[in-house]
């Protein structure tokens, strides 16, 4: 029987969805156990046993594998940020190649050849956003880091392996700002404290920089302290006074700059301001959006984004397209995708529409009826509503192409797409049923391709063309 605090060891058979090893016990449990590789003999401590499942924390490699390698940042498994700089980055794409399979497996019910993940040009120093809390430690010193896993605890980090290298310059110009200023980091359990993040996000040579601070302060001689490191620059001050787990508040005040920046993609000129969503990582977010365009872009096609934001990917798809119309819940981000369509001489090709998915799809198949449509959809994590599913079944439309950030939720909406999975009620059950390619009236997995955007974390991008049966 484990004892919680005992130290145990195993050989580690696989890696789970987290990126942690997976060790079967001689005694009958499993063992979850961050920062190991496949096929290692390593020892841990059992910090958590619950129903047969043990959390543990690796405490020696016993036998390393060829795969380890020497994380370079020194809060590497204290910080939630990384949990696979351990190892090489062969291994590392393999896992998430292996993570895609098994999902589409074991929850959609779908045996899929998974392609070879995209390698990402930098495997560090990629990260083009940086989203960092400040507070304080145990004894009332100002803090900038990153959450430890599971937790709001700040771990204080002076710089960052994934970041690049700017992110230490942003830290130590606020903590030398809030010194001279007498602000003190917000405590999350006090409730109390003047500075809760900081935001900062690179666009070409210029940077969109946000202090989100829990009441109204001024950041008179930030600029100035800024200007040491950054040469073009805008500042806003943002007030989140709320409770949640949001990092930015309704009210935003611009303290220094014009608060935004122009910008290019893939041929698409946009302005970017402090709220505005682009992918993380420039390099792979460009090969992933080139990847779109390839499946869907024609002259007599046309092209219906789902969950569009800003409208970045519909105006690439109105480009190749005969038109693309793009349906996104936030009113801001359409009217951003209406500019983006004016800016680029789109207005008459890209067709931006401002509700919930599920209530607006229906009218934009209505219009494009008899002409061949492609749907495109890249949900938030949770996935796609089952209404909007039902929508694209009946659709018609000869292609469907899915970008994915959660091989979880991208599972459970590709089952229903294909026949795999039925619904039964409110619950989502496997299709006895089901038989591979001979689902009428559902869609065909053509191909399935990981893209490395978040490289020594467990994340990943998936790319998924489907054809109708």
């Amino acid at each position: 029987m484990i004892q919680k605090n005992n130290l145990y060891s195993g050989v580690v058979a696989s890696l789970g969805s987290e990126g942690e090893g997976v060790i079967n016990l001689i005694s009958g449990e499993r063992a979850f156990v961050p920062g190991c590789a496949v096929g290692e003999e390593v020892e841990f401590a059992a910090l958590r046993v619950k129903e047969g499942v043990v959390y543990g924390k690796l405490t020696k490699v016993l036998k390393p594998s060829p795969d380890r390698v020497v994380p370079p940042c020194p809060v590497f498994l204290k910080c939630g940020g990384c949990q696979l700089q351990h190892l090489s980055y062969p291994a590392q794409l393999a896992f998430k190649r292996e993570l895609v399979s098994n999902c589409l497996k074991k929850l959609g019910g779908i045996a899929a050849e998974v392609n070879p993940a995209v390698a990402a040009a930098q495997v560090y120093g990629y990260r083009n956003k940086l989203a960092l809390p400040v507070g304080v430690d145990g004894e009332g010193n100002n803090i900038v880091g990153v959450y430890a896993p599971r937790s709001h605890r700040i771990v204080p980090v002076q710089s960052c392996a994934i970041q690049r290298k700017w992110c230490a310059g942003i830290i130590s110009d606020l903590l030398a700002f809030m010194q001279k200023r007498g602000l003190r980091g917000y405590d999350e359990t006090a409730k109390k404290g003047d500075i809760r993040h900081i935001v900062a996000r690179q666009l070409g040579e210029n940077f969109i920089i946000t202090v989100v601070a829990a009441k109204k302060i001024s950041l008179e001689g930030f600029a100035g302290i800024l200007a040491n490191h950054f040469k073009s620059f805008t500042l806003w001050l943002n007030v989140n006074g709320g409770t949640g787990n949001a990092i930015f508040g309704k009210e935003w005040h611009i303290c220094f700059g014009e608060g935004a920046f122009a910008g290019e993609d893939c041929g698409i000129k946009f302005t970017a301001g402090a709220q505005t969503f682009l992918q993380i990582n420039d390099g792979v977010r460009t090969l992933l959006y080139e990847a779109v365009k390839g499946e869907v872009c024609s002259p007599e096609a046309v092209a219906i984004d789902l969950y569009s934001g800003g409208g970045m990917l519909t105006a690439m798809l109105a480009q190749g397209c005969h038109s693309a119309y793009g349906i996104e819940i936030v009113p801001e981000a359409v009217r951003c995708a209406d500019e983006l369509a004016k800016l680029n001489n789109l207005s008459g090709k890209m067709h931006n529409l401002c509700g919930a998915v599920e209530d607006k799809i229906g009218e934009v198949l209505s219009a494009t009826e008899g002409r061949e449509r492609v749907i495109v959809c890249d949900p938030p994590r949770k996935g796609m509503e089952r209404s909007v599913i039902r929508e694209i079944l009946k659709s018609g439309a000869n292609k469907v192409v899915l970008v994915s950030c959660n091989p979880a939720t991208l599972a459970r909406d590709l089952g229903l797409l294909c026949g795999s999975l039925t619904e039964d009620g409110s619950k989502i059950i496997k299709n006895p049923a089901y038989i591979p390619g001979a689902m009428t009236g559902f869609y065909d997995i053509v191909s399935v391709t990981p893209f490395d955007m978040f490289p020594q974390t467990k994340h990943v991008e998936t790319l998924v063309c489907l054809e109708r049966k």
